[in-house]
């Protein structure tokens, strides 16, 4: 998952960057409000933890902002307040879910996994379109450059998680989450056996691999195919 931390106290910001890196995901952290808000809308984050006391804008008024233009990503909110009045404001503001400081690593992380495994609330497109591929979820039909190609379900539903984020960097921790719904590593290459079936039934009898791999981050399809 690629996650953003917004919390300006820098040993808290760094305690949680560094154990959710350990567990594999990508993180960028942000010390103030206003910055965080830039970032939440401009970096296509999985989950977010925010502050509820943030320099430049607080952090209830952030997640405000975020739903009021249309963002749902998944929001863990922050706060030293254990009131029962302050959560309820927190959740009824727009936060997905509450943990009160100081906190468990372990709880947090599995709160934000917890976050990530629920469903988007967005409508998803019947259609996804990276180049010249084009992937039919109600149907389960592939075709590139209008030929069809034949996908066992695995490999259509990786295909599918890399086309909805097309330019995008997905690590393998991601797609074992997504793909195969593992919270852990198997120590398998499970990921890059599937993703090399795949390759070979995507590009038969074509000159160009729409999917690259980014040597120590992961996979992304192209855009352009």
């Amino acid at each position: 998952m690629r996650i953003l931390i917004v919390e300006d106290d820098t040993e808290t910001s760094q305690f949680i960057a560094r154990g959710l890196a350990e567990l594999g995901h990508q993180v960028v952290t942000s010390g103030d409000g206003r910055d965080g808000l830039f970032q939440a809308t401009d970096g296509g984050f999985d989950a977010m933890v925010v502050d509820r006391m943030l320099p430049g804008l607080d952090g209830l008024a952030l997640v405000k902002a975020l739903r009021a233009a249309g963002n749902t990503t998944p929001v863990l909110m922050l706060t030293a307040v254990s009131g029962i009045a302050d959560r309820v404001e927190g959740l009824e503001g727009g936060a997905d879910d509450y943990l009160v400081k100081p906190f468990a690593f372990t709880e947090l992380a599995a709160r934000i996994h917890a976050l990530g495994r629920r469903p988007s609330t967005a409508a998803e497109p019947a259609r996804l379109i990276a180049g010249d591929i084009e992937l039919d979820l109600h149907r389960r039909t592939v075709l590139r450059a209008g030929r069809r190609i034949a996908l066992q379900p695995r490999e259509f539903t990786l295909l599918a998680e890399l086309m909805r984020h097309p330019g995008r960097i997905m690590t393998r921790t991601m797609l074992l989450e997504r793909v195969w719904d593992f919270d852990f590593d198997p120590k398998t290459n499970i990921v890059e056996t599937h993703l090399s079936r795949l390759r070979s039934k995507l590009n038969a009898g074509f000159d160009s691999d729409p999917i690259e791999t980014v040597r120590g981050a992961g996979y992304l399809i192209r855009d352009g195919g």
